[in-house]
């Protein structure tokens, strides 16, 4: 991986369908904007990945993209550009999918006709947000296979995966394993004898036992498999589920646990001693986790200290100082800084006003210039007829040729050129925008988000809080500059944003009045 020092290593993607190319949008042009955009962003351009005349209905499985994946997997690249959504993925289920991979590896995925650039802050969010429709999508399917569970358990038929070590599925019908009953009925024995599962499993490994996939076993495996109820011939089916990216899994609630009989491998009475004593085990070992707040790691006092909840005290406080703010009261003054990101609908169209101006201005001359290069092409294509005809000699048609390329290559250089500069301010515009809309709709999504969501914004937009004396200063990795509008109407707001612990253009709100500064 690239340390800190060095340029940002990225690839561009190319994949230009025979529509565009009628419109005479060539991969090398998009080839060569997307090159300008990473050299104004002084990013390194290490891999090109271009797909011509791919037909089908995944991009995935092409072989350029499984290099480009692989690239992201090993660090050989930590960004990739595009010129559209639609160039990288033909559905929103494969954009989901690369987003997916992308946001696994801290890679950034960079649109330019989206203005969508994971590399800032707004970017990020549109991480969060891809992220929470993926999650939803996963959630639909799993609920329609959840749903055909309990049937196929109820008439004892598989319900997915491999039988359990000791059975074997023969028939539709769960039915012992003879090789490998044998030695879970030892593993039984054993821990009764002895009582440690580490133990146990060195002696089952000293004995040449494997499990199923070869491998030695562990005090983990042992514990599975003693706590099963399968072995005393109570099969438990649709007690299991997982909801989350890591495939961890969780147990039901019991009143949807399925339990149906099959051959026991173990008596009654062996299972239940060995498994009380598993159960006295787990409550001596039992540890209670620490717990992870909503502003933990981000909040620090206006000493420098960071500051900590005691276990005995639902309070941010600062052990040098001992200042502290009540969790409930920190969490009310930051979503009160959400819904005031802005000043207000005038500030933020007056600010747009501006930006876009030099938009518009751009994108007026980006036309005359592809006007100017499609009238340019016209009169080549006209002088060549002529030549072709015979009715201008080699010498003439060499001289007007010559202007004319001339021309087209001064073109060819200027509109990806300008094209480039486009997408840095639309995407610089946009990202602010974005900004702006995320934080309004977080406002309303906020009380009924999970904890879970609440804690990876935080970490996305926050940089530090600093609690001060009376006063709360909430650092965002991103706020637009404060225009004319916004010092008219919060004069007496504005000029915080000054103070010492507010340098670059950072949000700052302080405590018992809630005020918007950009």
């Amino acid at each position: 991986m690239s340390t800190t020092n060095e340029p940002k290593r990225i690839g561009i993607w190319l994949r230009v369908s025979t529509e565009d190319q009628v419109r005479g949008e060539s991969p090398e042009i998009h080839e060569k904007r997307a090159r300008l955009y990473a050299e104004a962003k002084c990013w390194q351009v290490i891999e090109i990945y271009r797909l011509d005349a791919v037909s089908g209905k995944t991009v995935k499985d092409t072989p350029e993209a499984k290099r480009m994946l692989q690239d992201v997997r090993d660090g050989h690249i930590s960004g990739l550009v595009f010129s559209k959504l639609a160039r990288l993925a033909r559905n929103t289920k494969e954009l989901l999918e690369f987003s997916e991979i992308f946001r696994e590896y801290n890679a950034d995925l960079i649109s330019l006709a989206e203005s969508i650039d994971t590399s800032t802050p707004a970017g990020r969010l549109f991480y969060t947000m891809i992220a929470a429709l993926s999650q939803w999508e996963r959630e639909e399917i799993a609920g329609r296979v959840a749903a055909a569970v309990p049937i196929r358990a109820k008439a004892g038929l598989p319900t997915g995966g491999q039988a359990p070590y000791g059975y074997q599925w023969k028939d539709k019908q769960l039915v012992i394993d003879k090789d490998e009953a044998k030695v879970r009925k030892l593993m039984f024995e054993l821990f009764r004898e002895h009582k440690r599962k580490k133990l146990v499993a060195r002696l089952l490994n000293e004995q040449g036992y494997r499990t199923r996939n070869g491998g030695e076993f562990s005090d983990t495996t042992i514990d599975r498999l003693l706590r099963d109820p399968i072995a005393k011939g109570n099969r438990r089916a649709n007690y299991t589920r997982s909801d989350d990216n890591k495939k961890a899994w969780e147990l039901k609630p019991e009143s949807e646990w399925i339990y149906s009989e099959v051959e026991p491998i173990v008596s009654e009475e062996l299972w239940q001693e060995c498994n009380f004593f598993l159960t006295n085990q787990r409550e001596k070992l039992k540890r209670t986790k620490p717990v992870v707040h909503l502003f933990s790691g981000l909040t620090f006092c206006g000493c420098g200290q960071k500051m900590y909840v005691p276990s005995n005290m639902q309070k941010y406080t600062c052990n040098k100082c001992r200042n502290k703010i009540p969790l409930d009261d920190l969490e009310a003054v930051f979503h009160e800084q959400i819904r005031n990101f802005l000043i207000s609908d005038e500030e933020i169209a007056h600010q747009l006003e501006q930006a876009n101006e030099t938009i518009k201005e751009k994108v007026e001359l980006l036309a005359v210039l592809e006007k100017e290069a499609i009238k340019l092409g016209r009169e080549i294509e006209r002088l060549y007829d002529l030549y072709q005809s015979e009715m201008i000699d080699k010498h003439g048609f060499g001289l007007k040729y010559k202007l004319l390329a001339e021309r087209r290559d001064q073109l060819d250089e200027q509109i990806p050129k300008l094209q480039a500069e486009i997408d840095i301010l639309k995407i610089s515009q946009l990202s602010q925008e974005n900004a702006i809309e995320e934080a309004r709709n977080l406002y309303e999504r906020w009380p009924s988000l999970p904890f879970e969501e609440k804690r990876r914004i935080a970490e996305a937009i926050v940089e530090k809080i600093i609690i001060g004396d009376g006063e709360i200063d909430i650092n965002l990795y991103y706020t637009p500059p404060p225009t004319k509008l916004a010092r008219k109407e919060y004069d007496g707001a504005i000029n915080s944003i000054y103070s010492p612990l507010n340098h670059d253009n950072l949000a700052t709100q302080p405590q018992g009045f809630i005020a918007a500064i950009s």
